[in-house]
């Protein structure tokens, strides 16, 4: 039985998903590209809806960012890469 380890440093587990980013299969890369462009859209349309109603296209583009997290969502599991996701949500 090992012993328990402490937890990295924020600063460390960046650099370490950083860097396994960088050895990645280009498909995974991409797909952690998309998720996180998406998810920031996500973010900056929920916040608009918060604060008034959303535009036909406004909403639209929510849909479409939404469905691009989980097409990229779908890749990284398959290439049982969710961690890289995971980690900063």
């Amino acid at each position: 039985m090992s012993a328990p380890t402490a937890p990295l440093p924020p600063a460390a587990v960046d650099a370490m998903r950083r860097l396994e980013l960088a050895l990645a299969a280009p498909d995974v890369v991409r797909a952690v590209t998309r998720y996180e462009v998406a998810s920031a859209r996500t973010a900056e349309l929920s916040a608009a809806m918060d604060t008034r109603n959303l535009t036909g296209a406004e909403f639209d583009a929510l849909v479409f960012a939404q469905d691009t997290m989980a097409a990229a969502r779908t890749v990284l599991a398959a290439a049982s890469q969710l961690h890289l996701i995971e980690a900063s949500a």
